[in-house]
């Protein structure tokens, strides 16, 4: 028998062979504020004059699997550079950003940043979207002594590759973004909780991790794993898993989702007729467009969220009104994990004075080692493998709203639980 729908307050190499190619075909975008609009060189010269650019290079996924919030990322790091411009830019220089399209490939990722850094001669680098395109960007980073911080390499592996360059800019690893909505259902009465989930996870290591994550964390509390899926990134037919998931009665799913793949998996679900008393799906929900891919159906879809633009830390205040300004929109959470880069580099560079290749490098890694930078997601510090030292909010659509719903000090509404039928 379903149960009432009630709302609980929450308690709780070849890199070198493929530079010609990559550099031909790359997709390249350039915002620089300087007064006479050129391309300034990078690297080597510390002293350059005040009229040169600060460049900074990024490969990003603007085509292929990874687009969606590869473009959101773009959005971010665009309006970091253009507001901290506006504001007299980094050590009294503009900042101009040179950006590749990478089409989500991490063979053409490693042939961008090679480009960018020996080429072109950037003086800093920005990271990529995806753990797939993280890994072997932040590696050529390494390479050549580069800082890089980044956005969205959010899974463990990240972090076991031993790196000393690297800095995850966002409040929490993959699995850990779900704690709290864990710690939430392990605490409710055994005899209305969920008993059983089903997992269905994109063969990635950020969706993955994020949903395992939560998978294990249940399995250990008592309840029963009933369908765990694994499927390609460019799968597009979800029906035998959708049949699956259904056949099982699963009380709770768990989709380690990226965006196309969830809003497929989610109609075809709802094509099903299945009705969870849990559904979360990692990242999608975060997109602007979801609500409108889903429709009417999205009330009660859980995920996680390291941002909020309701959140009062001074800065994000102020981004968040920039933002808009420039956007007609607030900030979703991949605009502002690119955002909060920008934050961190700039911390480091107005620290330690300097932005460019060589000794530089390492002075900028170390002092980021050694403090805390204030940014839009609050406050962060990182372990000496560069992980963040916080945790991601829950967050659910609530009245055709998405809203943060726990931990509870800092819920926006309370938590719908079952779900309401789709």
């Amino acid at each position: 028998m379903a149960q009432p729908t009630r709302r609980i307050r929450g308690t709780s190499s070849t890199r070198a062979r493929t530079l010609t190619a990559a550099a031909a075909a790359a997709v390249m975008l350039t915002l620089s504020a300087c007064a006479d609009g050129g391309g300034g060189s990078g690297g080597g010269d510390g002293d350059g004059g005040s009229d040169d650019p600060i460049v900074i290079g990024i490969s990003l996924p603007l085509t292929g699997d990874f687009s969606e919030p590869g473009k959101g990322v773009q959005r971010g790091y665009e309006a970091w550079a253009q507001i901290i411009n506006d504001d007299g830019g980094l050590l009294g220089r503009q900042v101009e950003l040179k950006i590749l399209d990478d089409q989500s490939n991490a063979d053409r990722v490693v042939a961008d940043y090679e480009v960018l850094i020996a080429q072109d001669e950037v003086d800093l680098v920005f990271g990529p979207f995806s753990t797939r395109l993280v890994v072997p960007s932040a590696r050529v980073a390494q390479e050549y002594g580069m800082l890089f911080v980044e956005p969205a390499g959010a899974a463990a592996e990240v972090f076991e590759q031993g790196f000393d360059n690297l800095f995850y800019a966002a409040p929490a690893i993959a699995q850990d973004h779900y704690n709290y909505l864990a710690d939430e259902i392990l605490a409710m009465p055994e005899g209305e909780r969920p008993t059983t989930v089903a997992v269905a996870s994109m063969d990635d290591p950020f969706a993955q991790g994020t949903a395992y994550g939560l998978r294990d964390k249940l399995e250990e509390g008592g309840l029963e794993i009933v369908v765990d899926e694994v499927y390609p990134p460019n799968t597009t037919d979800f029906s035998p898993i959708a049949a699956k998931i259904a056949d099982s009665g699963a009380d709770m799913v768990i989709g380690g989702t990226q965006y196309q793949d969830a809003v497929n998996l989610i109609v075809a679900l709802q094509q099903l007729n299945y009705q969870p008393q849990l559904a979360a799906f990692s990242t999608a929900p975060t997109n602007p467009e979801f609500s409108e891919a889903i429709g009417s159906k999205t009330e009660g879809i859980l995920s996680p969220t390291g941002y909020t633009p309701d959140a009062t830390w001074p800065s994000n205040v102020d981004f968040v009104e920039k933002y808009t300004e420039i956007h007609g929109n607030p900030p979703g959470e991949d605009e502002a994990n690119a955002y909060t880069t920008g934050q961190v580099v700039a911390a480091a560079v107005e620290a330690v004075g300097c932005a460019e290749q060589g000794d530089c490098q390492q002075q900028l890694i170390d002092w980021l080692r050694d403090n805390e930078v204030e940014t839009v997601v609050g406050p962060l510090t990182w372990d000496e493998t560069g992980k963040p030292q916080g945790a991601h909010l829950i967050q659910q659509y609530v009245d055709g709203a998405i809203e943060i719903v726990l931990p509870g000090e800092t819920a926006e509404a309370e938590l719908i639980f079952p779900k309401p039928a789709w």
